[in-house]
């Protein structure tokens, strides 16, 4: 839809207004949850945190991440992502080879997992 379209529907349209503004809200309150996730939480509850989040979006148990894309994401290097996945792999939580990722056990995981899961989760079912 081309942008002046939208903004014309979006003038016209309070449900459009109130739907972007509460999108906006939600994906901004998701930023800072994660900025600040980042900052104080350690490696792996991150990690089982961002794994939790994919798992919760691609609905499948298994799923493709590089350690490249999951050192961006958590703000690390690969070395991290690898003691953090391997630390994972190692309560049966996870299996995780050459970016290859299947969820093994999700309650375990959810338990790995910082509280900072909880409350995106929170905002993003609400």
């Amino acid at each position: 839809m081309p942008a002046a379209q939208f903004r014309k529907a979006f003038r016209r349209s309070p449900a459009l207004q109130r739907e972007m503004y509460r999108y906006i809200f939600t994906l901004m309150a998701q930023i800072s949850q994660t900025a600040a996730c980042n900052r104080f939480h350690v490696v792996e509850t991150r990690l089982a945190r961002w794994l939790l989040m994919t798992h919760d979006r691609v609905k499948s148990d298994r799923f493709r991440m590089t350690h490249e894309f999951l050192g961006h994401m958590l703000g690390v290097r690969r070395v991290g992502v690898t003691k953090a996945a391997q630390a994972l792999q190692k309560r049966n939580l996870i299996s995780y080879s050459r970016g290859d990722i299947c969820v093994l056990d999700r309650k375990g995981l959810e338990a790995a997992a910082c509280q900072c899961y909880e409350v995106v989760k929170d905002m993003h079912d609400a």
